[in-house]
């Protein structure tokens, strides 16, 4: 299994609209891909929150080549919508991982 991991530190201004935002909108978007089996959602813990909360989103697919597909199909305009929302309201960085058990 592969999960594209991305890790966002929300301004804590806009951290309710955001959330609510990928609640209703863009994880909906980004299982809607067909790419992705399961996501989970996370809010770090024991962080200093003074330039905003963090949060990690992990979405799980069964091959690289659909996280490929992701990337060169839908990544450019999944995040211009991300970025037309919230602006210089947050900072994002994306890792993937591959399951080893």
């Amino acid at each position: 299994m592969i999960i594209y991991n991305v890790t966002i530190k929300v301004e804590t201004s806009v951290a309710d609209k955001w959330v609510q935002w990928m609640k209703e909108e863009h994880i909906n978007d980004m299982m809607n891909t067909g790419l992705f089996s399961d996501y989970r959602m996370c809010k770090l813990m024991e962080q200093d929150e003074a330039e905003g909360v963090t949060f990690v989103v992990q979405y799980h697919t069964d091959s690289i080549e659909n996280y490929q597909s992701y990337v060169n199909e839908h990544a450019p305009k999944m995040r211009q919508k991300g970025l037309s929302k919230f602006a210089d309201k947050m900072v994002a960085f994306r890792t993937v991982m591959e399951v080893i058990n």
